[in-house]
């Protein structure tokens, strides 16, 4: 009898991964080399991580920031740093308005009290002081008025081009947080949002995490090629899209991964969501447009967990994970709702995005 084989070492977490990955290649721990493999890591740019892996087992820094370069990972910064010179000279410039608006009315304070003192002095009551009186009192209203309506063009225009600086940074969040194949939510994205869910305690019981993997995804691509991969993950992000209310939200969270975080709902109907996607794709077609050669069927796997019975995101992910392992393990094409007592050989934890 043969021995047995060893048994599997649990698989680190993404953090670690990342961190062991760049010390065998001997690359900086810096922030701009994490967020490097990070991308490479996740799978949702598979071109990036094909250049990454070219490099073998050691890579320059000039390298590492020239791939960072080419998939434009860093351009981030840039923006970040324009619109913050940007905002920053809008709000100095907005201060000197105000600066000079209170001098104006300081000004024009100290003048009616001199004004009010010249009137109330009993020596001096002929009817040309009051007439002087009159003239300076005008004109100074008359210049604070006109200095009042400057800084309310003026601070209004800066409002407005304060604001454009916000949708820029606002447009770039989007954009920084959509996967540019699939056009959905990307890692980023979701790290963010499943972390923000246990900060609204009340909504949890009716807050369903769904996890999906396209069955046997690589050898769509071993048979097919990347092209014909990338047509498929795109459509099936249209399905999963198409067979969800408009306002939940969908991601990428990977290779073939995507997630659904959908609050409101009750566990029933999250797993006839489920059902209906998965059916919903099992009829799909996937063919070759101008050919008409079938690349199908294509199928998916899913878990399902109810985020109310859970202490913490962790928790909720490794409970979608499992049962999604459990559906693969089932035969795959299916859905698996988490129960108490389901085993798996590993385990993978979700990680807020890190700089």
């Amino acid at each position: 009898m043969s021995p047995a084989p060893p048994p599997k070492a649990p698989t680190a977490d993404i953090a670690a991964q990342i961190a062991f990955a760049m010390r065998s290649m001997g690359v900086a721990p810096i922030p701009r080399n994490y967020e490097l493999f990070y991308e490479a890591y996740i799978g949702s740019n598979p071109a990036l991580t094909r250049r990454l892996n070219s490099l073998g087992s050691r890579a320059g820094q000039e390298e590492l920031d020239q791939i960072a370069a080419e998939f434009n990972l860093h351009g981030s910064e840039r923006i970040i740093e324009s619109a913050h010179s940007r905002m920053t000279a809008e709000l100095e410039g907005l201060l000197l308005l105000l600066r000079r608006e209170q001098d104006s009315l300081l000004s024009y304070n100290r003048i009616l009290g001199e004004t009010y003192e010249r009137i109330d002095a009993k020596n001096h009551s002929s009817a040309d002081l009051i007439r002087n009186a009159i003239t300076i009192l005008t004109r100074a209203t008359g210049d604070t008025m006109a200095q009042g309506e400057e800084m309310v063009e003026n601070v209004s225009r800066k409002s407005q081009e304060m604001d454009a600086v916000r949708r820029e940074l606002d447009e770039y969040k989007r954009i920084a947080n959509t996967d540019s194949l699939t056009r959905l939510a990307n890692r980023r994205a979701f790290d963010e949002r499943i972390a923000s869910l246990f900060g609204f305690p009340t909504s949890l019981p009716s807050t369903a995490l769904i996890l999906i993997d396209i069955d046997h995804f690589k050898k769509i691509n071993d048979s097919f090629g990347h092209p014909v991969g990338d047509k498929i993950l795109a459509t099936v992000a249209g399905v999963i899209r198409m067979n969800v209310p408009a306002e939940t939200f969908v991601a990428r969270t990977g290779g073939e991964e995507f997630a659904i975080i959908i609050e409101g709902i009750a566990q029933a109907d999250a797993y006839g969501l489920c059902e209906r996607i998965r059916t919903s794709l099992e009829q799909t077609p996937f063919r070759n447009s101008r050919t008409g050669f079938n690349y199908g069927p294509v199928t998916v796997s899913l878990g399902l967990a109810m985020a109310g019975a859970c202490e913490d995101a962790t928790e909720l992910y490794s409970r979608s994970d499992l049962a999604l392992y459990c559906s693969k393990n089932a035969g795959r094409n299916c859905t698996r709702l988490f129960e108490a007592g389901m085993q798996k050989e590993f385990n993978k934890s979700w990680l807020i995005y890190k700089r």
